[in-house]
């Protein structure tokens, strides 16, 4: 056995018997190295070991911790926890909107129309679906040629069929530091590495990705960023365009809450000629019926559409047929704009319980950087006691041992009165202490 892993089996007893308790911050590694007599870099090892097995968690400029609790079986946010207040997923389901969308779907459930809507659909859908999509992704000034886009089962596929697209397995693909889980998941099926670019206030630094080294293509989240919550100003935008021509990389855009800032113009508009722009139904309407959308430049369609059809992320017929329906008749736009409204007033919920948290204030998520005393994981195990579910920045961080000190707060689950009493709870929570915990 490796003398790195004899060590890190020690702090694992350490962390078994309770001589080492959650939240207890390890020594930095080079004063664990000398108090060990073993080198720096087997030092390094054992804490990785630890962050690996998921008995200690990094946070960057803060150093190594115990985690408060053992990480859950499947990855983060894969599905809806028990908790009586969900602020870890983000699903709007409106009150009213399912009467408004079945009333649209009407029409479909003639015999002669649903004996059509169940037969098989290629990735171009039909003519009347690529016309009512290209009307619902308009932004301003910017609308896409009805011919480039293509249909998959939901948003995840369509982020799926574009990396397979353009990044071959074992080959790099850039993204923010802090990033859409599923992309992680999604990366290690299709065996690509990520590569992490640093993001400020504006979102992801154009000069850093310059520096990254080379990769195949880039993911990123102009507006509204999961987790962080912030959009892209133009500035920036026009910034990214011109490097990723330099490098001559092709842009994966995610747009999927693009709809809660339609005053927006997306990425694609600034780089047409290399963006693939992703969005979905799933935040639209409900993650339950959902179709995804791949707005493709005319020189990549064919093989945008085969990647598609290879990985089996095709749409179902229904869904696109369901999704025209609700678009032509004006059903999904009276749904998005009573959505804005909806995130409009959760915002002034947030505004008010937890003043000062980092997110568009059209976003339904919100960044919360927490204070010095606590960690995130303990944080988030004490919110879970109180019936409350959070999602920890390394739900996020692409590099395991790199998460802030910080949680998301997704806000669109639970309704506004249950919203505003667990911020409430979060707020008394976060300005007393750890130790308090103990008296729980």
């Amino acid at each position: 056995m490796d003398d790195y892993r004899v060590v890190a089996d020690a702090l694992a007893a350490d962390i078994e018997a309770g001589r080492l308790r959650p939240g207890d911050r390890l020594p930095p590694q080079r004063r664990f190295a000398r108090q060990r007599g073993i080198a720096n870099s087997t030092a390094a090892r054992v804490y990785g070991e630890l962050v690996r097995r998921g008995l200690a968690v990094g946070e960057v400029g803060r150093g190594t911790f115990v985690r408060a609790a053992k990480p859950p079986p499947e990855p983060a946010l894969a599905e809806p926890g028990d908790a009586r207040v969900d602020l870890e997923l983000n699903f709007a389901v409106l009150p009213d909107q399912s009467a408004l969308l079945a009333k649209a779907l009407e029409p479909l459930l003639r015999d002669d129309v649903l004996t059509a809507a169940l037969h098989p659909i290629g990735t171009a859908g039909t003519p009347a679906a690529r016309a009512a999509a290209a009307g619902l992704l308009t932004r301003g000034d910017w609308r896409p040629d009805p011919a480039s886009i293509l249909f998959t089962g939901n948003g995840r596929q369509a982020i799926a069929a574009a990396i397979a697209a353009f990044v071959p397995v074992g080959e790099r693909l850039a993204v923010e530091s802090l990033t859409y889980p599923v992309v992680k998941a999604v990366a290690a099926r299709l065996g690509v590495e990520l590569v992490p670019v640093e993001t400020d206030e504006s979102g992801l630094v154009p000069d850093a990705l310059a520096a990254a080294g080379p990769v195949r293509a880039l993911y990123v989240q102009p507006t509204l960023h999961n987790p962080l919550g912030t959009t892209m100003p133009p500035r920036r935008r026009e910034e990214l365009a011109g490097v990723v021509a330099r490098l001559d990389l092709p842009v994966i855009e995610d747009g999927i809450y693009t709809f809660l800032r339609g005053d927006v113009r997306p990425f694609a508009a600034y780089a047409p000629e290399r963006t693939v722009f992703v969005d979905s139904l799933s935040k639209r309407v409900a993650p339950g019926l959902t179709a995804g959308f791949l707005v493709t430049p005319p020189s990549w369609t064919a093989r945008l559409a085969s990647s598609v059809r290879s990985g089996a992320w095709t749409a179902s017929r229904f869904a696109v047929e369901a999704a025209t329906q609700w678009i032509v008749t004006g059903t999904l736009a009276e749904v998005e704009a009573a959505k804005r409204r909806d995130a409009a007033t959760r915002a002034s919920v947030v505004a008010e319980k937890l003043p000062g948290l980092r997110g568009d204030a059209a976003s339904y998520h919100r960044w919360w950087e927490l204070p010095e005393r606590w960690r995130a994981e303990m944080f988030v195990a004490a919110a879970a006691r109180r019936g409350i579910a959070l999602s920890p920045a390394a739900a996020f961080a692409v590099l395991p041992g790199h998460a802030p000190n910080a949680v998301r707060i997704a806000l669109s689950a639970p309704p506004v009165g249950t919203l505003s009493a667990a911020l409430g709870v979060l707020a008394g929570l976060a300005a007393g202490h750890p130790d308090d915990l103990v008296a729980d």
